[in-house]
């Protein structure tokens, strides 16, 4: 098995695969949505992970739905999920693999805020070659399958399988700041000092707060020019918000300039 997937992997993913999965991956990101919007209203058991990060059933359940879909689509692909890895569950990874976050922003989601997401990438030799954020409660869908190829759509996840009432897909594209200054969307749960003190290095006209990898995606739909974290990171927070914001043709790069990959010992961004 392992060196079938090798061989798998040495085949390069065509346009039209990409695409294929992308359209796959957003089907399974609504369907997701639908059920953490079904917990979304209820009081409910807030746990602490080692990380001391809070965990709810309704990231438990909905990971376990996203894995079982993704298992189907193709066993061949390994699965990296938040719940499984805080559970110890870390599958040895070749070069394409999934990242999958059920629910990023549980802060958001048990502030009732609404910006909170269902993130799912692949990664293809260290990078996020297509992803899918969805953001059901205000019912924002954002996928990439490749450069040139990121949408932004209004997806009602009460809707179940009748698509008919949602929004046409509309293209996005990072824009390039202006000389009135930039406007910046940082952490609302998770800003730093270090963020505060980088954003004194540039001219900024407006600071704009939100939670989850909507700040992604509020870049890469040219709402805002930058994002800056410092903070600690795991690749199943960045990759499927790196990867609209690349498909729309923005940048994710380290402090240093050099390129922000995948594949990284337990999953673990530089911060």
């Amino acid at each position: 098995m392992h060196t079938n997937r090798r061989k798998e992997e040495d085949v390069s993913l065509s346009a039209s695969d990409r695409e294929n999965l992308t359209h796959a991956i957003r089907d399974i990101a609504i369907e997701a949505g639908g059920i953490i919007m079904h917990y979304y209203e209820d009081d409910l058991d807030v746990r602490e992970k080692g990380d001391k990060s809070p965990v709810t059933i309704a990231d438990e359940v909905t990971e376990d739905f996203i894995l079982e879909r993704l298992r189907k689509l193709d066993p061949d692909i390994p699965i990296v999920a938040e719940e499984l890895a805080a559970a110890g569950d870390l599958p040895s990874v070749d070069q394409r693999f999934w990242l999958v976050d059920p629910l990023d922003g549980t802060k958001e989601f048990l502030n009732r805020n609404g910006e909170f997401t269902v993130n799912i990438a692949l990664i293809d030799h260290g990078e996020p070659v297509l992803g899918v954020v969805y953001a059901p409660a205000v019912k924002r869908l954002f996928y990439a399958s490749g450069p040139g190829a990121a949408f932004e759509q209004r997806v009602d996840p009460h809707q179940g399988k009748d698509r008919e009432a949602d929004g046409a897909p509309q293209k996005i594209s990072a824009r390039k700041p202006g000389n009135g200054g930039l406007v910046v969307i940082a952490s609302r749960s998770h800003r730093d000092k270090k963020t505060d003190e980088l954003l004194r290095q540039y001219d900024v006209k407006e600071l704009v707060a939100a939670g989850s990898s909507l700040k992604f995606c509020v870049v890469a739909a040219g709402e805002a020019d930058l994002y800056p974290r410092h903070g600690p990171t795991m690749e199943w927070d960045t990759a499927a918000g790196h990867a609209v914001l690349s498909g729309a043709g923005g940048t994710v790069k380290r402090m240093d300039g050099s390129p922000f990959l995948y594949g990284k010992a337990e999953f673990r961004n530089p911060h």
